[in-house]
């Protein structure tokens, strides 16, 4: 059976007002020693890259974390699901973003999130319509499940989504690759990191 379907996986193009999307790239999951942890090493380092090239041209940038008050009702059913979460508390550390990406903080905004999305009940969506921004590069982790979520609620609110596949990662590489090939088919673009960098140069 054919992996390829007669009107899936069309391209999506670069727009013309872009920002970087940086989900959850926190100590939490950049770090092994932690139940959430794997080594995304290298994701970190082509993300910083990209970083470095969106903050040469003065693009948005965007980060996100993952945040639990100590009662966990803000994680609802997720923390029971996925009770690893659970170390995710404010003072913890682990929702600290990996020093490696060296955020701005007096230029680019730190979202706290419960849930997968980025977008679901976070200022995410008011602050691109803002800034007017059309195409929205997605990094981060995991790609099955915080940056999947994130591609299909950028596609609902009339975004590009675009993800440069050596920027994103997961714990599981057959999730990883799994869900890469989905977000091809039906909700973004998935694209070679050096496109993207090309790409911002341009703007």
């Amino acid at each position: 059976m054919s992996d390829t379907f007669q009107g899936f996986g069309e391209s999506i193009h670069f727009g013309k007002n872009p920002a970087v999307l940086v989900v959850d790239f926190i100590n939490g999951f950049t770090d092994e020693s932690c139940d959430l942890g794997s080594n995304l090493d290298e994701e970190v380092s082509h993300t910083k890259r990209l970083l470095d090239i969106a903050r040469s041209r003065r693009l948005p940038i965007l980060f996100t974390t993952v945040v639990y008050e100590p009662h966990y009702l803000d994680g609802g059913h997720f923390i029971e699901k996925v009770p690893a979460l659970k170390c995710l508390l404010q003072d913890s550390g682990w929702v600290d973003l990996d020093e490696r990406l060296e955020r701005r903080e007096n230029e680019e905004p730190l979202i706290e999130k419960k849930f997968a999305s980025s977008f679901f009940g976070t200022s995410l969506h008011s602050i691109l319509a803002y800034k007017n921004i059309d195409t929205l590069i997605i990094t981060g982790c995991t790609t099955s499940g915080c940056i999947r979520a994130t591609v299909v609620d950028a596609l609902q609110y009339g975004y590009k989504a675009i993800v440069p596949k050596e920027c994103v990662g997961d714990r599981s590489e057959k999730a990883h690759h799994s869900n890469l090939y989905d977000i091809q088919t039906k909700y973004g673009e998935v694209v070679a990191v050096e496109d993207v960098g090309n790409y911002l140069k341009t703007i």
